[in-house]
């Protein structure tokens, strides 16, 4: 039942207090340098875009719930029940993102719940903004983030039809919803030109996203407040809830991980929350988990810092 659904959640999603770092030094860093030139080969294309930007701009904005509304609330956390049309369309989205399929996205996702800022957090923010916000791509994995990430309980993932297709064919996704439909379609059907296409829609869309989604893991977990829990490291942040569509108040988040909305205030400054929201009018999704006004006020009153707002 619901209720299981989530006690359950919440013992996956809860930080594990047991966990101890290996004392010690730490294991070598091995830099990827794939990931260095391709980042590198990324952003420098996005700045290009940047001068040719009045020329043509489309976003995709919608295509970002792949992340937000779908890897993140829906099968990370399991926030809430979609049915099988929009699953494949945030599936479709996801790919387009070009994160990491959804899997393996969901399953790191997990491990940075239960092992926030130890060496088993993939994006473990007491290693420093840039290691947060990028530099954990550009390196390989510390073995505890391995090590932990295959003792989750998956299952749930791995009866997904729709994720295991994904990661089945993810790079084929990818080259064609990240890089050839953006710049196929301003190409096709007004006319512009393919060499702005590529840079702007295309190279400037991704980076922009990108960097979005990577300031919750950097910023969101060093600069704002804590009104729910001062124990933990993230926080709320403003610019992050307005760039990464909602994703930004993130000690609520960390505080009550399979709460739908990602926040106390429901849809305020929150379009994923407003997107599910009308997937539920429309019947695509249901069962949006929720907490408590009564359990939001005691936990602020216990572990807050004193700097909570009710609207």
């Amino acid at each position: 039942d619901d209720d299981a659904d989530i006690r359950k959640s919440a013992v996956e999603d809860a930080f594990d207090t047991t966990y101890k770092e290996k004392e010690g030094p730490k294991p070598p860093r091995i830099i990827v340098w794939r990931n260095v030139i391709s980042m590198s080969l990324l952003h420098a294309g996005a700045v290009y875009g940047l001068f040719v930007i009045p020329s043509l701009i489309y976003l995709f904005i919608f295509l970002y719930m792949g992340v937000t509304a779908g890897a993140h609330r829906l099968w990370s956390h399991r926030s809430y029940k979609a049915t099988l049309p929009l699953r494949i369309f945030l599936g479709v989205a996801n790919s387009m993102a070009f994160q990491n399929d959804i899997f393996e996205w969901a399953r790191d996702h997990r491990v940075h719940h239960k092992y926030s800022e130890t060496d088993a957090d993939p994006h473990n923010a007491v290693r420093g903004f840039f290691f947060a916000h990028i530099g954990w791509l550009l390196v390989r994995k510390h073995p505890d983030v391995i090590e932990k990430g295959r003792k989750l309980e998956l299952t749930d993932l791995l009866a997904d039809k729709v994720v295991m297709f994904q990661r089945k064919y993810y790079k084929l996704s990818v080259l064609l919803m990240c890089f050839f439909v953006p710049s196929f379609v301003p190409w096709y059907l007004w006319g512009e030109s393919l060499w702005v296409a590529y840079f702007v829609p295309t190279l400037l869309r991704y980076t922009l996203v990108l960097n979005a989604a990577w300031l919750v893991n950097s910023a969101a977990h060093m600069w704002g407040n804590r009104p729910y829990d001062t124990n933990i490291n993230p926080r709320e942040n403003k610019f992050v809830t307005f760039s990464a569509i909602g994703e930004g108040f993130h000690n609520y988040h960390h505080t009550f991980p399979y709460d739908y909305a990602a926040s106390e205030f429901g849809s305020k400054l929150n379009f994923t929350t407003c997107f599910i929201d009308f997937m539920c009018f429309l019947g695509l999704a249901k069962d949006r988990k929720r907490v408590s006004h009564e359990m939001v006020q005691a936990r602020v009153q216990r572990t807050g810092d004193g700097s909570h707002r009710s609207g």
